[in-house]
Formats: C-alpha cells, structure tokens, sequence
C-alpha cells in the first residue's frame, strides 16, 4: 500500500527556503503524522462499494454533512460483511488510518465493520426523543399557529416525488390561487441530511414564505431515518416559520413530528391543514351573511314595531292629551289643598273660641264683675282675714268699675 521509501532523519525533517524538504521525505513524514492516531471506530454511511476477489475499495460518507473518506481492506471477515451490504447503508467501523505515499491519498484501512441495526436504530432516536423532551422542543405553547390564508408557501420534497405531486394537486384543488417554493432536495441517502437543513433555513430565512411543509412519501423505517437525524430535527424545532411536518404514511412517526408546529399523517393531509378550501369557505361566508341579513332585518322589523306602537298611544294622536292630564292632576291637588287647609283653620279657629272662655271664665275681672271685690293693703298685700287688720289701717278696694282707698274701722 506504501513505498519503501527511505524515512527522513530527524535532521533532513527541518526545512527551509534554502533546504526544503524532497516529495519522498515529506510524504513519508505525512504518513507518519496520520498513522500516530491510531485505530478509531467512525459511524457512517455506506456510499460507494466496489468489491474484488480479496480486496474492496468504497466510500465511507457523513450522516450529515457532505463529508466522507475512501474505505479498503484486505481481511477475509470484513470483505464477508462488505458483500452483504449496499450503498445507502448505516455502518459502524474500526479503522486505521493509511497514507499512499506514491499517490498522495489517505485512506482508511477498515478493521472491523458491521451494519448498524434496527434495534440500535430504535433506541437511539429514543434516547434522542427523550433529549428533545427534556429540553423542551416538543412542548405544546412551543408550537407556532399556522396562517389561515397563506401568502406563500414553502416546500421541501424530492424531485418529481408522489409526495411532491399530492401536496400541489391537493392544494390547487382547495385554492387555485395558491403559491409555492419549492426546495428539492435527496430524501434518503447520505446527502439527504445536509441538503434538508439547508432547505429549510434558506425558505425560513425568506421573507414571503409564510408556512413551510417537509414532505415526503412512505417508505421503510430505514428510508425515513433522515428525518429522525438529530441535525435535522433540531433545524426543523429552530425554524422561525410554522413547519408542518408531513413523512410517510400515518403509522410512520419521525422525530420530525416530534418537533414541528403541525404534524400531518400524509402529503396530502398537509395540503388539507395548510390551505383553506375556497368553496367552503365561501359557503361559510355566505351563511355567515345569510345570518347576519336575517338579525338586522329581524332587528329593524322589531325596532319599526314598536315604533309603530309608541304612535299609537294617545299623546301622539294629541300631544295636548298629557298636558290636560298634567293639569287636571294639579286642579285636583290644589282644590285637596285648598279644602284640607280651610278645614284645618276651621278647627283651629273652634279651638283658639273654646281656649277663650276657658280663659275668661277664670279671669278675676268676670269675679269684679258680679259685685265682688280685691281687698289689698298699701303694700300690695291681699288681705283675705279681716282679723289680721287693725283699726284704722289704710286699705286699697279694687271694684269692677276702678280703686278706691278706704281706712279699717
């Protein structure tokens, strides 16, 4: 696989513009600085495989990025597992590092190698589901509304896929007006990861796209994997844009699901969530119009009713009616008025003519009157005992007619 090429001393690997290093030493001190790290395990995808009788050369890609390496090995139990596999495979392999010196190429010397399988496949997009849970990235108050009436609408699909035709006929069919931009990228394979998030972060960073649908059409659990890629669901959960999520058939639950605004059992239940249907619609409208004529129409018609019914009422038919009314409610009270007061003064006046005799029968005078007299002395003193006068004292007499002075005998 290398040269036998001299290795360089220690000395000849300093260089200089004045001493530079020859090809032969530099390639050999490259092979010695990429062999020094060892074996490595490296999980990947499968992309080119070309077997021989005891030798196979292929392509060891990112389940991500558009990145890989070219793969060999000359060992009997990996050219056996080789052979049973193909392009597109998810492979776990030990492998070392090899420099071609004569070429100028690295390549991994594969070790040990084995397809990665279902049940390891399954638990870990499980302990990925419970990551996303844990952080938070499947939380309903997370998940954006979608607009009723989409402006524009992104779509991310394979070219000229099943998927890619339900989502447009579908939608035509409920709003001919609608508009899309379409991003076509791989579904499955090793490109498909990359190409994906880069589709949906160039429709997310587009200022028209208002809604966005990942699409694709059924297919094994193994060709659905890329939408449970861990890169990928975390572009689909940072999407600014409302994303619907819209894979396989409705058994099928990538973690894409997991994640988006809006899951859609199919493409083509992603068109019925997405765009509204003109003509139900308009027959809402119109039965919401419908309505709405009937309550006015049945407003006005009570309003004119009982309009209708206050001109009926006398003030209308003479707007005198309740001034008489007024007055004759006044009349009324100033005639109990004036008949409550006379009659109060009536029995006052009897009762001040009963207080007056009462006053006068107890007067002294009406006593003078009937020939009696008031006997006082000079001092004023009413003198009611002749015993207490003695002979000679003067008196004063109040008679009915005047005083008069007259002295005790």
């Amino acid at each position: 696989m290398s040269d036998d090429q001299e290795q360089p001393s220690a000395e000849s690997r300093v260089s200089s513009e004045l001493s530079p290093w020859s090809v032969a030493n530099f390639t050999s001190s490259l092979k010695d600085w990429i062999t020094r790290l060892g074996n490595v395990w490296v999980e990947g995808q499968i992309s080119q495989i070309s077997p021989k009788k005891d030798v196979f050369f292929g392509e060891l890609r990112d389940l991500v990025a558009d990145k890989g390496f070219s793969i060999h090995s000359r060992r009997p139990d990996v050219l056996q597992t080789i052979s049973e596999l193909a392009a597109g495979d998810r492979v776990v392999a030990l492998v070392h590092p090899d420099f071609w010196e004569r070429m100028g190429k690295t390549s991994m010397d594969v070790l040990a190698i084995r397809k990665v399988g279902l049940g390891e496949l399954l638990e870990r997009i499980e302990r990925l589901r419970q990551q996303l849970i844990k952080e938070g990235l499947t939380l309903a108050e997370r998940k954006q509304p979608l607009p009723f009436i989409p402006n524009l609408i992104g779509l991310i699909t394979g070219a000229n896929s099943d998927a890619e035709k339900d989502v447009l006929q579908n939608s035509k069919l409920r709003w001919p007006e609608v508009r899309f931009r379409v991003q076509h990228t791989p579904v499955q394979g090793d490109k498909a990861a990359s190409e994906i998030i880069k589709a949906i972060q160039a429709l997310d960073a587009d200022s028209e796209v208002d809604v966005i649908i990942l699409a694709r059409g059924g297919g094994s659990f193994q060709d659905l994997l890329v939408f449970s890629d861990e890169q990928v669901v975390r572009a689909v959960a940072n999407c600014k844009t409302p994303i619907v999520s819209a894979i396989g058939h409705e058994n099928d639950r990538p973690l894409t699901d997991e994640v988006a605004d809006l899951r859609a059992s199919t493409p083509t239940d992603a068109a019925l969530k997405v765009v509204p249907n003109v003509v139900e619609e308009r027959k809402k409208i119109a039965i919401a119009l419908e309505r709405i004529s009937l309550r006015v129409v049945g407003y006005v018609q009570n309003q004119l009713e009982l309009i209708a019914g206050i001109m009926t009422r006398p003030v209308f038919a003479n707007p005198f009616t309740i001034v008489d009314e007024r007055a004759l409610i006044i009349s009324q009270f100033r005639s109990s008025v004036q008949y409550q007061t006379r009659n109060f003064l009536e029995k006052e006046q009897l009762q001040i003519t009963g207080l007056r005799g009462q006053v006068r029968a107890l007067s002294p005078k009406l006593t003078l009157d009937r020939g009696y007299a008031v006997v006082r002395t000079t001092k004023g003193g009413l003198v009611t005992d002749p015993k207490k006068v003695t002979k000679g004292e003067q008196l004063r007499v109040t008679l009915s007619g005047g005083e008069l002075g007259v002295t005790a005998d």
